[in-house]
């Protein structure tokens, strides 16, 4: 399963539960902490309904007022922070929807597309910090995840229609410089969220996400290699093609559960 989907199906399940008060991912040991006044069970059996094997690894009755202070004042930097890399995946969420365009490029245009996706993963874990409704915030996110799947979906289709007919092959010098910006600027996002990310908290999957997105920025590099060499579009439909799936996939499961 994809990392941006599982923590947004998580908070959204967790959302009518009005007791729990935070909310900690650690990605890579499959643990989520949840600080709240609720039923342990109920809340176990609410998460049973994703589908994702969850199970109870151990409960505590408090938290002391040291700690609760702590959580507190790491939330306040994870916030500045989130602030940052939402503004950097943003505007090279912008940059490259345009460069990709004029470039005639479908893997930078997808690549965009995955820079918004995760855009929607910081502006809700900043969203979801606020005292809002429960509804605003379902609502804003069911916004976010129809525009993400409709664009992945007309990504897929445009790769189709390239790949059974006769059409100009990409930039590729373009595709190359562009993607080498992107992943200069996600490096730059993963060494920040890596200075205040902690193990227990749901940074470490915003971490996973940055790291991902320079695996992808890197396979644009490429396949930009083999337009050049091979003088041909498809190794940018063939990149494009992946990164629109798994855009489209995260977005029909926050869909579903929206």
């Amino acid at each position: 399963m994809d990392c941006p989907s599982e923590e947004r199906i998580i908070r959204m399940k967790l959302e009518k539960f009005s007791g729990i008060k935070i909310v900690q991912f650690a990605i890579p040991e499959r643990k989520v902490t949840i600080f709240h006044l609720e039923d342990p069970q109920a809340i176990l059996e609410s998460l049973h309904e994703l589908n994702l094997d969850s199970t109870i690894i151990s409960s505590e009755d408090e938290v002391s007022l040291t700690d609760s202070i702590t959580i507190a004042d790491s939330s306040s930097k994870e916030r500045k922070t989130l602030f940052i890399v939402l503004f950097i995946n943003l505007l090279f969420f912008i940059f490259e929807l345009f460069t990709g365009y004029v470039s005639y490029s479908l893997g930078l245009t997808a690549d965009s597309l995955d820079m918004l996706a995760d855009s929607n993963v910081y502006g809700l874990a900043l969203f979801a910090a606020g005292r809002r409704p429960v509804f605003f915030k379902k609502l804003a996110t069911r916004f976010a995840g129809i525009v993400q799947f409709i664009l992945a979906v007309i990504g897929l289709i445009e790769v189709i229609r390239r790949f059974t007919g006769f059409e100009h092959n990409p930039d590729f010098i373009m595709m190359m410089g562009v993607s080498f910006l992107a992943m200069i600027a996600n490096a730059i996002c993963l060494v920040l969220l890596t200075k205040n990310a902690s193990s227990e908290s749901h940074m470490q999957a915003s971490v996973i996400f940055t790291s991902n997105d320079i695996l992808i920025n890197g396979a644009v590099i490429v396949s930009g290699f083999f337009v050049w060499l091979i003088k041909s579009q498809y190794p940018d439909l063939i990149v494009g093609a992946i990164v629109f799936i798994i855009v489209a996939r995260g977005a029909w499961r926050i869909l579903k559960l929206a």
